[in-house]
């Protein structure tokens, strides 16, 4: 399998993640959305959002983090990432939707370059917007989030992957997380797994091969 995504996305680093805690062996291209990659005519072919991740997976190019990871999960089933009871599956897309629907959209790159480009924003107002949602959303997701040690209980699921990478854009947005007791305590044993730890940013940059 092949990814297209970039070091720094989250839906990116949510599929390394779940590529990661399935064993799986895969080769990645890096799009730079800095650089305004993901708009090549190339890229769109594989992608017609102009969005990362793709995962080539020999047959399909599969575009939408969750719905990577849900093929993921339904290929191979073990371990298992959205969990297989109706009830239990419901709360943990709850909770994952609540960072991959609610808090990731209104945060990413292409809209905190409108409001600067478009809407005339300065950093002060940006940096305003991006705690905004991200308070709004870890506020609600603390409340949805189970004993422990992950969001769902004793293994890392769906909702653990969207987590990760958005503690890690907060950090590096300098929101404080020190008030989501559940959401550091997540965060901390994920990172703490092999899995996990792999692909984070720091360690993907400039790797083709994993």
């Amino acid at each position: 399998m092949h990814l297209y995504d970039y070091f720094r996305s989250s839906a990116g680093y949510r599929v390394r993640i779940a590529l990661n805690l399935k064993g799986l062996a895969y080769t990645r291209e890096e799009v730079s959305l800095i650089d305004g990659e993901q708009g090549a005519s190339a890229h769109r072919a594989r992608s017609p959002q102009g969005l990362v991740p793709v995962l080539d997976t020999g047959e399909a190019m599969l575009t939408q983090s969750l719905a990577i990871i849900e093929w993921l999960d339904a290929t191979w089933p073990e371990p298992r990432l959205i969990p297989r009871d109706p009830t239990q599956r419901a709360a943990a897309m709850a909770r994952a939707l609540t960072i991959a629907c609610d808090v990731h959209p209104l945060n990413n790159l292409r809209v905190l370059r409108h409001l600067e480009r478009e809407l005339g924003a300065d950093q002060a107002a940006r940096d305003r917007w991006y705690a905004r949602w991200t308070a709004e959303g870890f506020a609600a997701l603390e409340a949805m989030a189970g004993p422990g040690p992950f969001l769902g209980g004793e293994a890392p699921d769906l909702a653990d992957i969207c987590l990760v990478p958005q503690m890690y854009n907060a950090r590096r947005f300098g929101v404080p997380v020190d008030a989501y007791a559940r959401l550091v305590r997540a965060d901390h044993e994920a990172g703490a797994l092999p899995a996990f730890a792999a692909a984070h940013p720091d360690r993907v940059r400039g790797v083709t091969a994993f």
